[in-house]
């Protein structure tokens, strides 16, 4: 299904690139017109929002997906834009009679605004010589105008009135291949601009109103209807700042912070999700004023919330990746008639226009990590359990202090058997997890040794499919804050205690294997600096192995060098299939099943008991060496040889035979 989805969406982009569709715009339209080609000449599909008044016409993804904003869409058929039905015949095959301004408006479902022109004595102007382009309300656009505001500018037709109509006019003819994103345009009343938007996915907006119906020829210009009556603009992003009184605390954060400047540029335009005084006021005291006292901090929360285009809500029908000026991303969609951010419907008023740019209040602050402590980035996240137990041991000052630190931070799941009791020996193995530097994991390489505040060294080890530290392996990425990072592991690691021999002999499971390690004379190589991977079978392991095996130095040797590998494997690396080189020579095959490591399909006891010089995986089983078998090449000299001899043998026999045989009398 999705396959023919896929070809369908193909199809269709194709369709409209070798057409004239240049523009967002006109390419959703062009794809409106060949959904609804089945119906007859000029149709276009349209998709309705269900329940409201509102419709789209139709992209490729949406005529999928069937939804705008979330909400369920019912496919509709309607003329396309210039044309319309003729009874009796299929689609719509005759053009809109061209006529006036003032006449297009009452054809389009722009009455309204037709009725207003009439009343301001714009009727002579719109309906006389000219070329016009005007953004007409729509019916219901009207409709919507509070009462006041509505009643001030009915009452005053001659003025009030007629300025707002003339403001929504431009004294030339624009189609929507000429309304560019980002451009102004003067308008006809003082020459305020209008500002105007063309989105990827086709949507156009001035002031943040959506063109609902677009292009409509007339003689003396072009009509498209919108879905608002809008307003001049006259305030740039930080005056809007500075006059709106629920906007105190950031007005100060602001100044603070030096990013006035940026916010009254006017060779950008950008979007400002505006934290009310209600924002700040539910953040704990102590981490803003953390934050608004260093000026870092500060810059990057106030640049999270700025997002590097003008993003009009009218533009968002789902949901989307938004870049911020701090450089992470934010969630930007809608539910319904409400703009989400990161799936919250947090916005409490939307499209506040400005020269450059547009303003939308949220009623929550959006801290970004790189403004946060370790502690607050680990509250309430997958390594929330990890934090506790730090700040338990006493070790929360080095989570919440400016020390630049990186913590090996374990997933809540590595506790799932239970949190452990915060003691002396835990406290220390704690500090053994708190690095003395601000790491990233994608600079971290093979053999990189890193110290700890416990005064441990602990290496990294790089693999095809995982990056570990000692026995853990990283989990998820990094969690970058303002002074440290969470490196967001898979378990407690365990920093190694001594080399392979210290570790197996204060182990008294494996006696038998320190004895015969010494009978076979491997002693000094585990204890040598190296890397090692031994696979430790315990003494009740060795118990089944033959005595005549133990007490033969160069055969248990043999057997011995089997269950060591020249490298360092943790089980955390093994994902899938992975080949390791004995010191006999052949090679041991590592995997894993059911989360436990297996070698030669035998299952490991215990995995990741680390060493200085390695790692010992202890196992209940002794592996087997296996018989040596001829390679492809040693196979075929053998059946050569074999084929040889048998034609000596037979050529010998001839022989013999014929020297038996009488000769004959002459």
């Amino acid at each position: 299904m999705n396959g023919i989805v896929l070809l369908s969406c193909t199809v269709t982009l194709l369709v409209t690139f070798v057409s004239t569709a240049r523009y967002p715009y006109q390419q959703v339209l062009q794809h409106s017109r060949i959904r609804g080609r089945q119906q007859g000449p000029n149709v276009c599909a349209v998709q309705k929002l269900a329940g409201t008044n509102k419709q789209y016409y139709t992209n490729c993804k949406q005529w999928y997906q069937r939804k705008i904003c979330g909400k369920a869409t019912i496919i509709s058929y309607e003329c396309c834009p210039g044309y319309e039905r003729v009874q009796g015949e299929r689609g719509c095959p005759a053009a809109l009679p061209l006529s006036n301004i003032y006449e297009t408006l009452g054809i389009v479902g722009a009455a309204t605004t037709q009725l207003y022109s009439d009343r301001a004595n714009l009727r002579p102007e719109i309906e006389g010589p000219g070329s016009f382009t005007i953004f007409a309300p729509s019916n219901e656009a009207w409709a919507a105008l509070p009462a006041e505001i509505l009643d001030a500018l009915v009452s005053n037709v001659n003025i009030e009135l007629l300025n707002a109509l003339r403001y929504h006019m431009v004294d030339r003819r624009l189609l929507t291949d000429e309304l560019r994103h980002g451009i102004t345009l003067p308008s006809m009343y003082q020459n305020l601009d209008i500002h105007v938007h063309h989105y990827p996915n086709g949507i156009v907006t001035v002031n943040c109103a959506r063109l609902i119906r677009a292009d409509h020829h007339a003689t003396n210009g072009v009509v498209h209807v919108i879905d608002k009556v809008i307003t001049a603009v006259t305030n740039n992003i930080a005056q809007v700042v500075d006059t709106e009184d629920n906007l105190e605390t950031l007005r100060t954060a602001i100044a603070a912070s030096g990013l006035d400047t940026l916010l009254e540029t006017e060779d950008k335009e950008y979007t400002l999700l505006a934290p009310t005084n209600e924002a700040f006021e539910k953040i704990p005291q102590e981490t803003l004023t953390r934050i608004l006292g260093d000026p870092e901090a500060l810059k990057d929360l106030l640049h999270h919330h700025i997002l590097n285009n003008a993003q009009c809500s009218e533009a968002i029908i789902a949901g989307s990746s938004i870049e911020t000026l701090e450089g992470s991303s934010l969630e930007v969609g809608c539910l319904g008639d409400e703009l989400t951010l990161n799936g919250k419907s947090i916005i409490s008023k939307k499209d506040v226009l400005a020269t450059n740019g547009v303003v939308h209040f949220i009623d929550e602050l959006l801290i970004p990590d790189a403004a946060k402590t370790l502690t607050e980035l680990g509250k309430d996240s997958d390594v929330s359990t990890s934090i506790d137990l730090f700040t338990l041991a006493g070790l929360g000052s080095h989570l919440a202090v400016n020390e630049r630190v990186t913590v090996i931070a374990p997933h809540n799941n590595a506790f799932k058997d239970g949190i452990p009791i915060v003691e002396k020996d835990l406290t220390n193995l704690l500090r053994n997890h708190i690095i003395k530097d601000q790491l990233s994991s994608k600079y971290l390489y093979h053999g990189q040794v890193l110290d700890t505040v416990g005064g441990k060294k602990l290496r990294v080890f790089v693999y095809r499919n995982a990056l570990c530290i000692e026995n853990s392996c990283i989990d998820a990425h990094d969690k970058k804050g303002r002074y440290g990072t969470l490196f967001v592991v898979d378990k407690l690691l365990t920093p190694p205690t001594g080399n392979v021999m210290d570790v197996l002999k204060a182990d008294n499971r494996f006696s038998k294997l320190v004895a015969a390690i010494q009978t076979a004379g491997l002693t000094e190589t585990l204890n040598r600096e190296g890397s090692f991977t031994v696979f430790a079978p315990t003494d009740e392991a060795f118990s089944a192995l033959p005595r005549s095996v133990q007490s033969n130095a160069k055969e248990l040797s043999n057997l011995l060098k089997y269950h060591i590998a020249d490298e360092i494997v943790v089980s955390g690396a093994v994902s899938q299939l992975v080949r390791l080189k004995s010191l006999q020579g052949e090679k041991l095959e590592a995997t894993s099943k059911n989360s436990t490591l297996q070698v030669n399909k035998s299952p490991v006891s215990q995995a990741d008991i680390m060493a200085t010089n390695g790692v010992i995986h202890a196992m209940n089983t002794v592996l087997q060496v296996p018989t040596k078998t001829p390679e492809r090449g040693d196979l075929l000299n053998l059946r050569q040889e074999a084929a040889y001899a048998k034609v000596y043998q037979r050529n010998a026999r001839l022989a013999h035979g014929q020297s038996k045989q009488v000769p004959r009398k002459q």
